[in-house]
Formats: C-alpha cells, structure tokens, sequence
C-alpha cells in the first residue's frame, strides 16, 4: 500500500473505528465499575508502524521502557519494511519485534490478527502509542487487550479525531522536541491516570541519548570492497555522502535534484581527489543512477538500493560528509561521527532534528515554514516547496568545504 492509501484508509476506516471502539470502552467500564488501585506494567509494547529515523529519536524512551520492566519484557510494533533499524539499535531482543506487511489491505489485515493474537498470548499489559494522531495505532492500541495505554488525546483542540480509547492521555505540546515526547509517553506510565491532562512533571529527563553505531573491522572491509568495485577504483581522497531523495511519505522534503547534480559539480571541481558517492533506497537506485551519469564524472559512484540499512550505516564511518534532505539517513547518520548536513523546510528541525553526532541544519526559514504538523495530520496545502528551493547550492558547497577544510571530516 502506498502512503496516500494508507492515509485514506486511516482517515476513512480508522475514524468510525475510533467512534464505534470508543462507544464500546464506554459501555465496558461503565459495566466494570471503578478501577481497582494502579499497578505498573510487566510488559511493554511500543507502535511505531513507519519512519525508521524517528525509531532512533525514540531511543531514550525505549532505554527507560527496558529500566522499567526489563530488556526482555519491551516489544515493538512495526511495518517489516522500518523494523532493521530496531536491529541496528539492539536495545530490545528481535524476537520481540512484531512486524506486519503493507503490500495491499488483505495482508495487512491478516498480519494485525496474527500480530493481536500474539499481543493476547504475551499478556502485554502496557502500549505505547508513538504516531502521534494516527488512528490505525490507536485501534491497535485497544484491540491490543493491554490494561493501560499511553498515547495523545485531542481534548478541545482541533486535532485529527481518534475517539477516547487510553487509558493514560497525553496532551500534545509542540514546544518539545519528538525525542523529549517519545520520552515523555514511557515517564507516563508512573502516572495517576485522572491526572489529566498527563504530564505534570517537568520534561527535564534524559531524552536525547542514542545508541553509538560501531562496525567491525570485517564490515568496514566488506563496504569498503563494494565501493571500490562499483567505482572501478580506489578512492584516494575525501568522501562525500549525496542522499538526494526523501521518503514517499513527504515528497515535499526534497531538495531539488538539478540542486544536488550542480553541489556535485562543484565539488567534483574543487576538490580533484573528492569521491561523491549518492546513496538511496533500492526504490530510488533508478534515479540515482541518472543523477550520477547526469554528473558524468568517474568519481561519482552510486550505491543506492546497493547496501543494507546497517552497511549505510558502515559507509557513514567511512565518508566525511553527508548531504541529505530531512530524512531517515539524517538520523541513521547522527549515530556515526560523519559531519551530518540536513536540509529542513516544510518541517521544523526544532521538533525533528538529529538529537546527536556531528552536524548542522540549514534551512531558509520561510514564514510558512514549517507547513506539516501533527495537527493537520502532515498533509500540506503547499503544492511548490519554496522552503527547499530557496536553500542555495553555495551555502551547502561552502559549508562542505569549510568542514573538509578545518578537518572536521576524517
């Protein structure tokens, strides 16, 4: 299922499911009468179906989740397409990852009953909802059977609607970085649920701890091969990371790639020893191989759809710089020591911006910007992302050579 499907779907399917899920919770607690004293969870499940970039903001709050109930005892809900980065992390067992496929509705269906069944069998009896005012999450969030269940509640905002289906509700503060708010769901867990609106306590937990990627010497040397064969040389010199694409989900993200073809220009002659490498997903390899004849230079190499997730990761240890639009890589990045520019504009780096590594953010600042938030559900009215094109090929060029320059990349 493509992304706009899915929106579809969570916006047509996913509302009278929140209604109708809502009507029956009323019933049964009203049936249930009043709840006996609080006790804390002994197994935790997070639902983060996508965005592979924003599982590592959330690792802070998957640390605190495993200090809670134990390593062992914290599961994870995800499409199978993002859940390598959780085996990247390695802060949970990847027997506790439970994936589901999205190639059409039928299997995504059949995979949710298989992956409830097992939510039933484990007896999880905590879930935390990390997509924001996604409704699909919140109605596996229920169907989960879990006793307690922390997620966002609209309450008299003009939110997208999900019914009432937590049991610990949790108001949305856009002043907080997604880290600190991922954080801050797990820290509810201690909480008197009535106590509404959660949190009432100051956010001034540990949120912006990661997991530092450190490859062995054999995976540098497998990497380091795969370059050097694609290329048909050995690069000699400095290396710089070009990810043009950003997901499917926010096309507005990208920069212009005529933008990305004259930095690679530039750079190509400016520096004679500089190797450009672009990178992607196996869906992007096309396009990138265009760009890189586009270059039409021998020391212009792609590698999308080329490398697993975790050797991306091994070619940032072995790269000075990467350019990237605000994406997955510029979190996947930020877990190395590679000098990390990330290109913002219809989001803010204010809430989504790396939380760790070496790096700066560039962006134009426009009044409209940024233009996707949680409250209108990340669908945008902008149709020409000015924010992006007005991010000059000089201002990345020259913050590259400066970094190259003063030694910041190795």
């Amino acid at each position: 299922m493509s992304p706009e499907t899915i929106r579809k779907i969570d916006y047509t399917l996913g509302r009278l499911a929140c209604f109708f899920l809502t009507v029956i919770r009323s019933v049964v607690d009203f049936l249930r009468g009043p709840e006996a004293s609080y006790l804390p969870p002994a197994k935790i499940m997070f639902i983060k179906l996508i965005e592979q970039g924003a599982t590592v903001l959330a690792s802070s709050a998957i640390y605190r989740a495993c200090e809670i109930v134990g390593r062992n005892n914290v599961y994870f809900l995800v499409f199978e397409e993002n859940k390598e980065i959780l085996s990247i992390l390695d802060l949970i067992p990847e027997e506790n990852v439970i994936s589901l496929r999205k190639e059409n509705f039928i299997v995504f269906f059949v995979d949710l009953i298989c992956a409830l069944r097992r939510m039933w069998r484990l007896k999880i009896d905590a879930v935390i909802d990390m997509e924001f005012f996604a409704r699909a999450s919140a109605v596996i969030a229920y169907l989960s059977g879990a006793r307690i269940r922390v997620g966002l509640h609209r309450f008299t905002s003009e939110a997208p609607y999900r019914g009432d289906l937590m049991t610990h509700r949790v108001q949305y503060n856009p002043y907080l970085h997604a880290a600190q708010f991922y954080r801050l769901l797990v820290e509810v867990l201690t909480a008197d649920p009535k106590d509404v609106p959660l949190l009432k306590k100051e956010a001034d937990f540990a949120w912006q701890r990661v997991v530092r990627f450190s490859p062995s010497e054999k995976e540098k040397l497998k990497v380091w091969e795969l370059l050097c064969n694609t290329a048909g040389y050995t690069p000699r010199g400095r290396i710089v990371l070009l990810n043009p694409n950003a997901s499917d989900l926010l096309p507005l993200r990208k920069w212009p790639e005529e933008n990305f073809v004259a930095l690679g220009r530039k750079l190509l002659a400016h520096n004679e020893n500089l190797t450009l490498v672009i990178t992607g997903a196996p869906s992007e390899a096309q396009a990138a191989e265009a760009m890189a004849q586009c270059l039409g230079h021998r020391r212009v190499v792609s590698l999308a759809g080329k490398t697993s997730l975790r050797e991306l990761l091994v070619l940032y240890t072995l790269a000075d710089v990467l350019v990237t639009n605000d994406s997955g890589p510029g979190h996947f990045a930020s877990l190395t020591d590679i000098f990390n520019i990330i290109l913002f504009g219809p989001e803010t780096p204010r809430l989504f911006g790396p939380i760790a590594g070496r790096g700066r953010v560039i962006e134009a600042g426009l009044a409209c910007s940024p233009c996707v938030n949680v409250y209108n559900h990340r669908f945008s009215p902008c149709r020409n992302n000015v924010c992006m094109k007005s991010i000059t090929v000089e201002e990345v060029f020259t913050t590259i050579v400066a970094v190259l320059k003063e030694g910041e990349g190795r």
